[in-house]
């Protein structure tokens, strides 16, 4: 590829020592990019020239980043593709991606840059005032991007060039105008049938700690792809709808989701792959399409996906197990019923939600339950509930996090309304960071909530129980893994102001 022609430069920004503090040395996923090498597919097949720069992989600084860039690549657009890897984490990479824009524009101004993804779409207008780049994508993506390029190349430098491409953001005579949504796109087999890997660094990648506890010491080579787009839900503390502007729900085809499989197994060797979509158990049809597939195939699979407890139907777990799929991933939230009513997350009890676990469990599935710490009805009696209820479940693995109003939520409508503080920085939204900082609620502070959280994790991950089972199912590596990971103290900057205020 001739560099001095490339049509776009697609870049994954994100620092994992920023985002998780020590445990990224070691405990934490280090993830592929999913959505930017569907993008670069897109373009691709729109006859565009594509680049992917990952920042995480290659543990790159922003400063590292733009240096890269300028150094390898002479592109037409730059696009800071800001998503996270776990469905509402977009905000914690937006400090790495509007530091790596300042660099970039530092080497030569005239690079223009796109923002796009989950937070750029929830606050396009702020994103454009307060970070160093010249457009903004306010829905998912592709078409706006090729549009730009192709409206860039034409070598117009009227505004106007600009003002017919669908959900674009930009500058005319330094006053900051957009244009309407576009349609989502509906042929996501025909359009992005498939991630770019060849443009991926694949030996860079690594399952998480837990994704691999029945072969702890082989957690490479591994992948994360999409199934679906979006979620039909509408749970309070989520913002994964912000790029589609609406609740959807759209599917690739089982065939085209196993020719990704195919691709991963066969040509790079992949065993440990994670299901990105929101909610992949959910769509009976869709889900055992795919199990059928994997398991006409015979290949050897260690996946994870997200499911809910009311979506879990007779008879797909036996035939998510014979696929392959030793993890599902369930959003328990609150062990208060009043609590999870209040960010409209289901309507299932706590006896549902053991009995889901348990069957799970029965399956010969491992269980991740999320859980979540400060939701606005939150008390102490109610998160102690939700502890409760995480160390009679005894799940294979839990994570614990704390209510965060991220940007494109309606808990973030609901803090600015009621003007609860929010986050200072952006990896203030990080839930593993040193300047995280959570919502706080009725009648908690952001402090009370975050160290229940933090106190919530060791006991978890010290309770006997737990670490009898842990021992007797997955070994005595898996334990030492375990242990190792709780002497990883994640210090917290709300924390230290509120010790020393209380001193």
């Amino acid at each position: 590829m001739n560099n001095k022609n490339l049509d776009v430069v697609l870049v994954n920004p994100g620092s994992l020592q920023s985002v998780y503090q020590a445990l990224g040395n070691e405990f934490t996923a280090i993830e592929p990019p999913s959505l930017a090498g569907l993008f670069a597919t897109y373009l691709r097949n729109k006859g565009l020239s594509v680049a992917i720069v990952d920042a995480p992989a290659y543990n790159l600084s922003p400063e590292e980043t733009a240096q890269v860039i300028s150094k390898k690549y002479s592109p037409v657009l730059i696009v800071m593709v800001v998503y996270g890897f776990q469905p509402s984490a977009s905000t914690q990479n937006m400090s790495a991606a509007g530091e790596t824009c300042r660099a970039i524009k530092g080497i030569n101004p005239n690079y223009k840059i796109m923002m796009t993804g989950t937070h750029p779409a929830a606050l396009p207008e702020r994103t454009m005032r307060e970070e160093a780049i010249d457009f903004v994508c306010d829905r998912e993506g592709p078409e706006t991007i090729l549009q730009t390029v192709l409206a860039l190349k034409a070598g117009t430098k009227e505004a106007q060039a600009f003002r017919n491409i669908p959900s674009l953001w930009y500058r005319e005579s330094g006053v900051i105008l957009s244009n309407p949504a576009g349609v989502l796109m509906v042929d996501l087999d025909g359009e992005m049938p498939a991630v770019a890997w060849d443009l991926l660094p694949m030996e860079k990648y690594r399952a998480h700690n837990w994704h691999c506890f029945e072969h702890i010491h082989a957690r490479q080579p591994y992948a994360s792809m999409h199934t679906g787009l979006g979620c039909p839900f509408s749970c309070t503390f989520c913002c994964i709808n912000a790029p589609f502007g609406k609740p959807s729900y759209r599917l690739w085809s089982p065939d085209s989701v196993i020719r990704q499989i195919d691709t991963l197994v066969n040509q790079y060797g992949v065993k440990n792959i994670k299901f990105v979509d929101e909610m992949f158990v959910l769509n009976r049809a869709h889900v055992e399409g795919i199990c059928d597939r994997i398991i006409e195939r015979g290949y050897d699979l260690n996946i994870w996906a997200y499911a809910r407890v009311d979506t879990i139907k007779d008879g797909m777990l036996e035939k998510l197990k014979l696929a392959g799929f030793r993890w599902l991933a369930l959003g328990i939230e609150s062990g208060s019923k009043h609590v999870r009513d209040g960010v409209e997350k289901g309507r299932f009890g706590s006896d549902d939600i053991l009995k889901t676990v348990h069957l799970t469990q029965d399956a010969g599935i491992n269980v991740i339950g999320n859980y979540i710490f400060g939701l606005p009805d939150d008390t102490h009696e109610s998160m102690q509930e939700t502890l409760n209820l995480a160390l009679e479940c005894n799940c294979e693995f839990a994570n614990f996090y704390c209510a965060m109003a991220y940007p494109g939520s309606k808990l973030y409508s609901l803090a600015v309304e009621k003007g609860w503080e929010l986050p200072g920085s952006w990896i203030g939204y990080s839930q593993h960071s040193y300047e995280c900082h959570p919502l706080r609620t009725e009648t908690l502070t952001s402090a009370e909530v975050l160290r229940f959280r933090d106190e919530a994790f060791m006991k978890y991950f010290t309770d006997p129980s737990y670490l009898s089972m842990v021992k007797r199912k997955f070994g005595a590596a898996v334990l030492s893994n375990i242990q190792e990971m709780t002497r990883v103290k994640l210090k917290r900057k709300i924390l230290e102001e509120s010790s020393a205020y209380h001193s």
